[in-house]
């Protein structure tokens, strides 16, 4: 690469590097797809997930980057001071509400949670979508609905098709938390699925060669819409559906909170060795305190994996509040999360979405 060709990449409209976001997204999803594809040769693919991937998926990404949430708002003083009504009552209230519901029905609590899960990982696509729009300056109306209807039908058409082809071989916490439907309906937003997606290529390429492009965005759309389309409709697999659906969703939001955390600030210490303390320390405790949920979670409530955990205890009398309460954490992060990563509400999340003066030139 000459001067010219690397002086162009840098002034793409990345948003953090072109090295970091090329993993994030990218090797996120080369990951999953590895994994997939392991799980293809051993013949994972028609069974349960084994428990090495549920470690690596569930225990260390996705239950990982809830806890993430705390160095973006209970680990900084300056953030939870700001807005000490909102960080507060919201675990309280999820804490309420929760047991009040789980009082009533467990299922209607599980079926409740799969929804407001469902809700959040949805809107987490779009809002990387968003992000990369802004950094690029891109404020036409007319790319603004591609965009969306892309990276929404991204993900809403597998959910569509999942609902309409009950009982599949996964759920999302547990059996039966989806509501079925009888008339497959999934068949009539399969065209505008395809053609959402052609008119996105079609935008991009065009952008492209017009010298606008956006490969962040693109990398988004592209990871999402062949991820959630292999774990949801090609294969009918627990396995293929966990490493497809957990790892692009929570390795973007670590990196986004360690970001926030660590690299949006100047720091005079940039040696190798500090960022490595500062990662370790980072990544050590969100999965420390993954651990101890997911011990609570085994030991008083699943009595699935002794060989991690440890024996069952015997909780059934407190079984009401104890899963409502285990709930909080998962219910606080996709609540918060509505409200951290907005722009006008954050100098630092601004700044990262601030439009480059000559993208793409």
């Amino acid at each position: 690469m000459n001067a010219s060709d690397a002086n162009a990449t840098r002034s793409l409209p990345w948003l953090f590097s072109p090295a970091v976001d090329l993993l994030t997204f990218g090797g996120s999803a080369l990951f999953a797809i590895a994994m997939l594809g392991i799980g293809w040769i051993f013949g994972w693919i028609n069974q349960d997930t084994p428990d090495w991937s549920w470690v690596v998926a569930i225990l260390l990404i996705d239950v990982a980057h809830v806890y993430s949430t705390g160095f973006r708002v209970y680990f900084d003083r300056e953030e939870l001071a700001s807005r000490p009504w909102l960080y507060l009552l919201t675990p309280l209230l999820a804490l309420a509400i929760s047991w009040a519901i789980y009082s009533e029905s467990a299922d209607g609590f599980w079926r409740s949670l799969a929804y407001l899960a469902v809700f959040h990982f949805v809107r987490q696509q779009y809002g990387w979508v968003a992000l990369y729009r802004s950094k690029a300056g891109e404020t036409d109306a007319r790319g603004r609905w591609i965009d969306t209807a892309a990276i929404y039908l991204a993900t809403v058409y597998p959910l569509a098709y999942w609902h309409c082809h009950l009982p599949r071989e996964f759920w999302w916490f547990r059996a039966d938390d989806f509501v079925t439907f009888t008339y497959d309906w999934s068949v009539w937003l399969q065209p505008v699925y395809w053609a959402s997606m052609a008119a996105y290529v079609g935008k991009s390429i065009w952008l492209a060669a017009h010298r606008h492009w956006n490969p962040g965005k693109d990398l988004v759309v592209a990871t999402t819409a062949v991820c959630w389309y292999v774990g949801i409709i090609t294969f009918n697999s627990d396995y293929a559906f966990t490493v497809t659906n957990v790892i692009i969703h929570g390795i973007p939001y670590m990196v986004l909170v360690y970001w926030y955390h660590f690299g949006a600030t100047k720091s005079d210490d940039r040696r190798l060795s500090s960022r490595a303390i500062r990662l370790s320390r980072f990544v050590g405790l969100v999965w420390i305190l993954a651990y101890v949920e997911e011990l609570v979670w085994d030991r008083g409530v699943w009595h699935e994996r002794s060989w991690l955990f440890g024996g069952p205890w015997n909780l059934e009398s407190v079984e009401s509040i104890l899963v409502p309460l285990l709930a909080v954490p998962q219910i606080t992060h996709y609540v918060l999360d509505g409200f951290i990563w907005k722009r006008r509400t954050s100098e630092k999340v601004a700044t990262l979405a601030r439009p480059l003066t000559n993208p793409g030139r």
